[in-house]
């Protein structure tokens, strides 16, 4: 994989940090799913606002920890 260096403000790392979904969530994960929510959002700008809500919840729930793992839901479920 080739990789590249690029100046960031502190105030831009800021606001890319308060987007990251867990702590070691590389820059490079955080910017390609920034760039595909650009990408569908620029193909599907029809969100509705209880979508975006509910998008808005689901990250805080991931952030918090507040979810099950993979292997934690199969055991639940019997699998």
């Amino acid at each position: 994989m080739q990789e590249t260096t690029i100046k960031l403000r502190g105030e831009t790392k800021m606001e890319l940090d308060s987007f990251r979904e867990y702590m070691n969530e590389s820059y490079d994960e955080l910017l390609r799913k920034l760039i595909f929510i650009a990408k569908n959002c620029k193909k599907n700008p029809e969100l509705s606002s209880k979508t975006v809500q509910e998008i808005e919840d689901a990250r805080k729930r991931i952030k918090s920890g507040s979810f099950y793992s993979e292997n934690e839901l199969k055991k639940r479920l019997g699998f």
